[in-house]
This record gives C-alpha cells, sequence and structure tokens, in this order.
C-alpha cells in the first residue's frame, strides 16, 4: 500500500465492518490520514513532526482488513501502530485496544526510540495521532481559544477578551496552527511564524489564518497596525521563531502575550535549528542527526531567551506545552522555568471542574449533522453562554478537515448528558449515521506530563503516571469503543504518559448504558485526580455530584 492506495474514510450509513464500533474505528484512523487532516501522507505522520496513525503502509493494511473482518465479540490489539493479535472478548467491551511508544522508564529516551523506530520496532503516537481521533487543528482549537480567553480574563479583567492585544507565537503547523484562529476568535491580533512556508499555506487554505506576509517588517507593521484598530486578525510570515522573537524584540515592540507552539518536544524531527536555509537544516537532520539535535537544543536556548527578555518588559509569557523551556534548560538557561506552562497559569480551574475536550466526528460524513448535534448542545445547556458563544463562532470561522467534527470543553456531568443527547439523536434518525465522540489526551485525567498538564500539583505529584493508567483501565472495563495508551505524546519520550478514550453513539439503548458509564468516569478521574492533589474547586465539584472518593471521606 502506498499513499494513492490508502482510502478515504467511508461515508454514510452502510456497513464496511460487522459493527460500528469495528466501523467508527476504521473511518477515524483513516480520517486521520485524510490528505486535508495529515501533515505528511506519505509516511503515515498526521501531526506533530511524527506522530503516525500506523507504523508502516503494511501494518495500515493490516490494520484496515483486520478491522473489516473483526467480530463483535472480538478485540484487536495494536503494539505501536502494527496489529499483533485479535482476542475473543466479549461484546461490551472496546473492539480496539492501542499501545504506543511506550518504553520501561530506564530506556525512555529519545536515542532508545529512535533506534527501535529505525528497526522498525516502534512509532511515535503523540496523543490523537496514533489513538485514531484527531480532527485537524479545531482538535486543539478550543483548548487553545479557552487557555487565551482565560488569559486575557486574568490579566485583564473578567469578561475580557483579547480586543486591541497582539499575541506573539510561533509554529503553525497542524496543532500550532490552531493559536491563529483562537487569536481571532478570541478578538485579539495574532503575529505568528512558522520555519516552512507550506504549513503556513496549508493554515491559509483552511481558513486557520487570515494573511501571509512576505517580511517581518510587513507582518510587524500590519500586526501593530491592526492592534491599534481593535481589529481581530491573524497573520503569519516565514520565519525560525529564535530569529523572529529577537527581530520583533530589537525593534521595541512589547506584544501583550508571548508564546510558542513549535514541535521542540522532539528536538531531531520536529524542531528546525536556526542560522541555516531550512532546506540546509533537513538535509543535515538526515545526514548528521547528532549534530543536529545539538543545534535544535542551542536554538531552544535563544529561543527562550527571547521569551524571557519579553517577560522582563511586560509581556506575558508562557509555555504552550511542547517542552520548550527543558530543552532551552539542557543548553544552560538556568532560568527557563521562570515563564509558566499553560495549564498552571489558566486551565487548572477548569480540569478541578472535570472539563475537558469533548469531540466527535459524523461518521455519516454530512456536515450538517454537525450542525444538528450543534443545535442540539444549545438547547441542552441553555444557560452556559460561553458554549454557546463558542459553538456559534466555529459554525461561522471553522473549516472542516476530513470528516465533519467538532469540538467543546465540557464538564464533569455535562458530558454524560451530551453523549446520551448524541445517542438519542442516532436513534431518532436526526443524524444520517452513528457519531463517534473522543477528546484529546490534553485532559483532567487522563494525563501525566509534569512540564504540561501536570506541571506544579499543589500536593508535588506531577510525574505520578497512576492516574493516566486508572484512566485507561475504568475507561475500557466500562465500555469504551477502543482505548489507547501512550508515553512521549505533547513533550517529547521520556516526559509524559497518557490514556485516550472514544466510544460510537451508534443509538443502541444498549449504548445509552456504556454511555454513562464512560462518560462518568473518564472525566470522573480528573476530579478525582485534583481532589485527591487537595483542590478545594476539585472537592467542591465531588461534593456536589455523586462521586465516592473514600479517602477524602466524600459521599461515603
Amino acid at each position: 500500500m502506498n499513499t494513492k492506495t490508502i482510502p478515504l474514510p467511508p461515508t454514510g450509513s452502510q456497513l464496511t465492518c460487522k459493527g460500528w464500533h469495528q466501523e467508527a474505528a476504521l473511518r477515524c484512523l483513516l480520517n486521520n490520514l485524510h490528505p486535508d487532516v495529515a501533515e505528511d501522507r506519505d509516511n503515515l505522520i498526521v501531526y506533530g513532526g511524527n506522530g503516525q496513525a500506523a507504523r508502516n503502509h503494511e501494518a495500515l493494511h493490516n490494520i484496515i482488513e483486520s478491522l473489516k473482518k473483526l467480530e463483535n465479540n472480538e478485540t484487536l490489539m495494536i503494539q505501536s501502530g502494527k496489529p499483533v493479535a485479535i482476542f475473543p472478548s466479549h461484546e461490551h467491551g472496546p473492539r480496539v485496544l492501542i499501545a504506543n511508544s511506550n518504553l520501561v522508564p530506564h530506556w525512555a529516551t529519545w536515542e532508545h526510540f529512535n533506534k527501535l523506530k529505525d528497526e522498525g520496532l516502534m512509532m511515535y503516537g503523540q496523543m490523537t495521532a496514533g489513538s485514531w481521533i484527531y480532527i485537524g487543528s479545531q482538535g486543539i482549537l478550543q483548548g487553545t481559544y479557552e487557555t487565551f480567553m482565560a488569559a486575557a480574563e486574568k490579566h485583564y479583567g473578567e469578561g475580557k477578551d483579547l480586543t486591541g492585544k497582539l499575541v506573539l507565537t510561533a509554529g503553525i503547523g497542524g496543532m500550532g496552527g490552531a493559536q491563529p484562529l483562537a487569536v481571532k476568535m478570541a478578538n485579539g491580533v495574532c503575529l505568528a511564524c512558522d520555519v516552512e512556508k507550506w504549513r503556513i499555506e496549508k493554515r491559509l487554505k483552511t481558513k486557520y489564518l487570515d494573511v501571509l506576509c512576505d517580511t517581518f517588517d510587513e507582518a510587524i507593521d500590519l500586526a501593530l497596525k491592526s492592534k491599534k484598530e481593535n481589529k481581530a486578525i491573524s497573520i503569519g510570515v516565514v520565519g525560525n521563531a529564535a530569529d523572529f522573537f529577537k527581530y520583533v524584540y530589537d525593534k521595541g515592540i512589547v506584544p501583550d502575550l508571548v508564546t510558542d507552539q513549535t514541535s521542540a518536544h522532539d528536538p531531531l524531527n520536529g524542531y528546525v535549528p536556526h542560522g541555516m536555509p531550512v532546506e540546509v537544516a533537513l538535509k543535515l537532520r538526515q545526514t548528521d542527526p547528532k549534530k543536529y539535535t545539538e543545534l535544535s537544543y542551542a536554538t531552544m536556548g535563544e529561543h527562550v531567551k527571547a521569551m524571557l527578555a519579553f517577560q522582563k518588559i511586560g509581556s506575558h509569557v508562557f509555555d504552550y506545552g511542547n517542552n520548550l523551556r527543558e530543552g532551552a534548560k539542557k543548553v544552560g538557561v538556568t532560568n527557563a522555568y521562570d515563564f509558566p506552562g499553560f495549564v498552571p497559569a489558566y486551565i487548572r480551574p477548569l480540569f478541578c471542574k472535570g472539563s475537558g475536550p469533548f469531540r466527535w466526528v459524523a461518521l455519516s460524513g454530512d456536515p450538517d449533522d454537525i450542525r444538528v448535534t450543534d443545535n442540539a448542545l444549545m438547547e441542552l445547556f441553555p444557560e452556559n453562554k460561553k458554549l454557546h458563544n463558542w459553538l456559534k463562532k466555529a459554525q461561522d470561522m471553522i473549516s472542516f478537515q476530513g470528516l465533519p467534527s467538532r469540538i467543546c470543553w465540557l464538564s464533569y456531568g455535562e458530558r454524560e448528558k451530551a453523549g446520551l443527547l448524541f445517542n438519542k439523536l442516532v436513534r431518532e434518525g436526526k443524524v444520517k449515521a452513528p457519531i463517534v465522540i473522543g477528546r484529546d489526551h490534553l485532559d483532567c485525567g487522563s494525563v501525566t506530563s509534569p512540564n504540561r498538564e501536570t506541571e506544579g500539583m499543589k500536593d508535588g505529584t506531577d510525574a505520578v503516571s497512576d492516574w493516566s493508567l486508572l484512566n485507561l483501565m475504568i475507561n475500557t472495563m466500562n465500555g469504551a469503543s477502543w482505548t489507547s495508551f501512550h508515553h512521549g505524546g505533547g513533550v517529547g519520550i521520556g516526559y509524559s504518559q497518557h490514556a485516550g478514550m472514544v466510544i460510537c453513539c451508534d443509538g443502541t439503548e444498549d449504548m445509552d448504558k456504556r454511555l454513562k458509564r464512560v462518560l462518568n468516569s473518564d472525566p470522573g478521574m480528573g476530579v478525582a485526580r485534583h481532589a485527591d492533589a487537595g483542590y478545594e474547586q476539585a472537592i467542591a465539584t465531588a461534593k456536589n455530584s455523586k462521586l465516592k472518593l473514600p479517602s477524602l471521606k466524600i459521599n461515603c
């Protein structure tokens, strides 16, 4: 199988597999590799530098064939993108179990991982690439929007947005590409660079970016003019982040917010060193990976120094979860962690409420099914004005990539209600085919990432990954359609472990029971994790629910 023979995801209401859970897995897998979704379809890379959906083309072919033949009482096992076994199981359990990139801690290094990868023995699953529930840049869009809105309220006052504010950032690929649109949706001005022009052009095509400028000065002038006029706009320019940030600083400009979402989690296959044309850098990546990695870390050092300089002159600076600060620390930037990560800075209060990225895909392929679900959610939660605001903006401003999909942040309790609503829509024929529900691994109870989601935990348990494993186990037990457990997503090998969950609303009454279980326990783990760490907001959330937390004597 090669790129030309990778099929598009089936659409419509007719099964190509033996059940809708297998069908959902097949369609979502192929949607990850849809030409409008995947960053590098030839190499099965979905996003994030090297996040793959399958290990190689042979493995992809075998996964597709296995899913088509899989019975409703069998489970397919995926080991780092390769189908390795099909076991008898039961109808209420997951049809697929996935483990990607997991290494025993002593060997959890990029060097050991890359050796195995080069030998064809592993792949990097990132978060939703290898768990088959990526939905294009929209997948992180609302989380990015929530972050920028939370930053606006924290720094400029309750109810404020980014009107008249300038956001400087870098990296606008598959994940970082959400930033320009998120800033615009928050009514701000986004000034962003990317080292590779084709990534910027893809964001223009999908309407995640408004303008590509030819020079640094042109981009800066347009940004300052738009800021003065309170005009929401997203502006891109080709350039290395370290060089562009220093250039902006040297011009005496003080952005209101400064962040970054380059692929710094992977110094070899993600990040690009400065001081040379990008074509030369990419050639060096192949001919001398050791030298390339050294230069990447050195560039990260300069990149972070520029961000620290902005912080000193008054910008609000934060890390957006790509392990950039750790890379800079490796080359002697001892104060790299003087600016915070986005979770402790802005998002943790949402996690304490069991809130996180609830996403869904219309397996019919019909965009009208998403319109139906959007409207139904607004009717279900009439008092949630932020949700209404988001969904209306999403309808107006987001272009679908591959299968039509949507994301919104819902809290503990809300997710369960939404899942039951979607299943009812399927049952009553108000949508044309089943709806599949998933989420990012970046969620309140599914990820352990000390330099990102679990940075600065109140009780010091930043690196305790028991919680991620418990999340995997309870979702598997409770009947998700497929579950996954990955290592390294977001911040790189050695720095995170995290679990994924996907469940298909097929319209049956049996699925009502499964949805109630899974969509209770999944965010419930986030509330439990934060309550156990001593966060008062999480404790209050638990007390006001039916969650039972024995050690805290809550509802027991």
